[in-house]
């Protein structure tokens, strides 16, 4: 059986082809006995920084295995491993037509799930493939000309495509690994199944997008863009029927919904047909960035090294006056802060990083928890109006042509005037943003900022800019759903992924959709 050995240590200007040596002389083997080495997880140790060391997981196999164990070498960092498999549903012996919404990592994963098992898959998106999504993007950053139904927000691969491509999450769950492997059969770096954290950057993630949709094509999927869910149709209490682009009724015996967080329409029709939806908490703040070179010296106590990657920072601070938490959320090494809106008169931030994170500068949102009680007066769609609310007031307050408005970090914290070196496409505007936020959210900022800099010695800086307004962190709301994975008001509608309420990244959202789409089969 393989043997799986833990926290080897390489300086950062040891090669990594000393592993095996390494290991060999801690165990106290010859080279030769360890047999089908390999690495299995990467990360970095910074505590005694600037003496940061890369540490190592890796795996083989042994003919002194039961020697190994026994003999205390590995110091109780050698154990078995054993390979963790999915359960995979049986094939289906009956037809099965399932039309899936959106083609977010929820939606393609359910999809690729419920082919793989014999079942007839529609899926759809109301965005364009990626490659035109792509050029609408860029034309819109260039000339500022929204598409409203293709976007940063909307289209093939959901808003992740337009992100840092992260694939950790907290979820413990047998399919983390499939879904790795499957993003690597369709292109990702092989690397994503060694780091702790992985990700695939935004640019790498598109020709992977191009692959999966050619696999899906050859499993006999059927694809269509620019088909937008305008209505669902029910007989004898049960789902049959969902309605595209107001005039075309496709017959189906369920429906995964995975139409994403920022699907407002979607969300108005469901609401208008009485599927049942409820509010949640969600977050609201702004984006942060730094000198990449500033996060690296804090984090590392160095400016950067070729075998370190840019740093990353998670930052969180309990408000005890308000009882709100603020925190650091997507973050994006050497990455850019991007113009996300997908509505008319609306301004939206986030954060993208190539494969690389090779880019100048480093960012993440900083935002406060908005309660339920802060928006809600009746209505489950009280939070997305509420989000909407913030992106026009920052759409106003930038003077319109989707300009972001920017304030440079201190003159936030400090509530003066001072001109930001900000920068994001079609244009930013000097803002004081505290016009632009609700207050809440201004303070809980402007407290903690203090806090991450006792953290982060440096992080409070004149080198730092705020964009604003970041408001979709998460889907304000949750369309509840009953142990077999339906809508709790509409039999054989399965709400799956982040707009849905159940997802919070790329990783989980897709682990979501494999989940409803067993729920499906199983049924």
């Amino acid at each position: 059986m393989t043997l799986r050995y833990r926290d080897i240590a390489l300086e950062l200007d040891e090669e990594e082809s000393l592993l095996l040596t390494k290991v060999a002389s801690q165990l106290g083997l010859e080279v030769e006995e360890l047999k089908d080495f390999r690495v299995v997880r990467r990360s970095v140790d910074a505590r005694q920084k600037p003496r940061v060391k890369r540490i190592f997981t890796v795996e083989f196999d042994s003919c002194r295995e039961e020697q190994l164990l026994a003999n205390g070498n590995g110091k109780g960092r050698i154990e078995r491993c054993s390979p963790v498999v999915l359960e995979r549903p049986q094939p289906i012996s009956s037809p099965l037509h399932v039309v899936v919404v959106g083609m977010g990592p929820a939606g393609l994963f359910s999809a690729l799930r419920l082919a793989e098992a014999g079942a007839q898959v529609t899926l759809m998106d109301m965005g364009d493939p990626v490659e035109e999504r792509v050029r609408r993007v860029e034309a819109f950053w260039g000339q500022g000309r929204l598409d409203p139904l293709s976007n940063v927000q909307f289209g093939e691969g959901g808003a992740g495509t337009f992100s840092d491509g992260k694939l950790s999450t907290r979820v413990k769950h047998a399919g983390i690994r499939e879904v790795l492997q499957t993003l690597v059969r369709f292109g990702s770096d092989p690397i994503i199944l060694e780091q702790a954290k992985p990700h695939v950057g935004t640019d790498r993630l598109r020709s992977v997008l191009i692959q999966f949709r050619k696999h899906l094509q050859s499993m006999g999927i059927e694809i269509r863009y620019r088909c937008q869910l305008t209505g669902i149709e029910f007989s004898r209490g049960r789902l049959c029927c969902a309605v595209v682009n107001q005039q075309e009724s496709m017959p189906c015996d369920a429906l995964v919904l995975a139409p994403g967080h920022s699907a407002t329409q979607t969300f108005e029709m469901l609401q208008a047909t009485g599927v049942r939806l409820e509010p949640k908490p969600f977050a609201v703040g702004v984006r942060v960035d730094h000198p990449v070179e500033l996060i690296n010296e804090i984090q590392y106590g160095m400016p950067g090294h070729d075998n370190l990657s840019a740093a990353d920072y998670a930052l969180t601070f309990n408000d005890r006056q308000t009882g709100r938490g603020v925190y650091s959320f997507c973050m994006c090494p050497g990455g850019d802060v991007i113009n996300a809106s997908s509505e008319d008169l609306g301004v939206v931030v986030n954060g993208m990083s190539r494969r690389l994170r090779d880019g100048a500068r480093s960012n993440s949102a900083l935002v406060v928890t908005v309660r339920e009680a802060d928006f809600f007066k009746g209505s489950a769609l009280d939070g997305l109006y509420f989000q909407r609310t913030w992106e026009r007031k920052a759409f106003q307050a930038a003077g319109g042509g989707f300009k972001v408005p920017v304030q440079n970090l201190l003159g936030f914290l400090n509530g003066d005037a001072s001109v930001s070196t900000a920068m994001c496409p079609p244009g930013v505007s000097d803002v004081a943003l505290d016009e632009v936020l609700p207050d809440f959210v201004v303070h809980g900022i402007r407290t903690a900022l203090p806090h991450f800099d006792r953290k982060m010695r440096g992080f409070v800086s004149s080198e730092a800019n705020l964009y604003g307004v970041e408001t979709r962190t998460s889907s304000p709301l949750r369309i509840p759903r009953n142990e077999y994975g339906e809508s709790l008001s509409h039999q054989g509608l399965y709400p799956a992924g982040e707009g849905a309420g159940y997802a919070g990244g790329i990783m989980s959202a897709a682990l979501d959709g494999m989940k409803v789409a067993d729920a499906i089969l199983n049924k």
